[in-house]
């Protein structure tokens, strides 16, 4: 378990696929997402009885509240190649009462130290929509920056496209 002031970050259980399943769900929170097809909760409580075992390819760990006791989000490291030292980082907090509150900043430090210290990683990416700004800046303070800009590759809720900025971050960058 990794544990910082506000968040610690932990396996997923089975039971948490009530709380991804409303997150999924909810459109405020799934507006900047990539997803995929819809997935009922039976579905999703399936994937977390059968979710393979964290390895070094993919590490999916739930962010829990501290101060709450309860999950508000998600994170992870996928795509991992050892060979190169590279992986590619997706995160969200789900539980929008939490949205500004820090949560996510320590979050995303937590993961990238995990990544760097015991992953060896030497490059952590990640893709973000260009109207994120909420994200961009997280992300920003945190020390990744922006590699490129990828023209209309997200295709929004509302069907529109949207650009998406490709950032990276080396372990020297990070700003604990």
């Amino acid at each position: 378990m990794l544990t910082g002031k506000l968040v610690r970050l932990r396996a997923i259980e089975p039971s948490d696929a009530e709380s991804i399943y409303r997150w999924i769900h909810d459109p405020e929170v799934g507006r900047y997402m990539t997803g995929d097809h819809p997935r009922s909760l039976a579905q999703l409580r399936k994937w977390g009885e059968e979710r393979p075992v964290n390895k070094y390819e993919n590490v999916v760990l739930g962010i829990e509240s501290i101060e709450a006791g309860k999950l508000i989000g998600v994170v992870d490291l996928r795509d991992a190649r050892p060979e190169i030292g590279r992986a590619e980082l997706d995160i969200y907090i789900g539980e929008t009462d939490h949205w500004d509150g820090g949560y996510g900043t320590e979050a995303l430090k937590l993961m990238c130290r995990y990544g760097f210290n015991v992953m060896r990683l030497h490059l952590i990416a990640l893709w973000v929509v260009a109207e994120n700004e909420r994200a961009r800046h997280v992300y920003r303070k945190v020390g990744f920056v922006e590699d490129g800009r990828h023209r209309e590759c997200h295709r929004g809720p509302d069907g529109q496209y949207h650009d998406m900025y490709l950032m990276s971050l080396l372990e020297p960058e990070l700003n604990d």
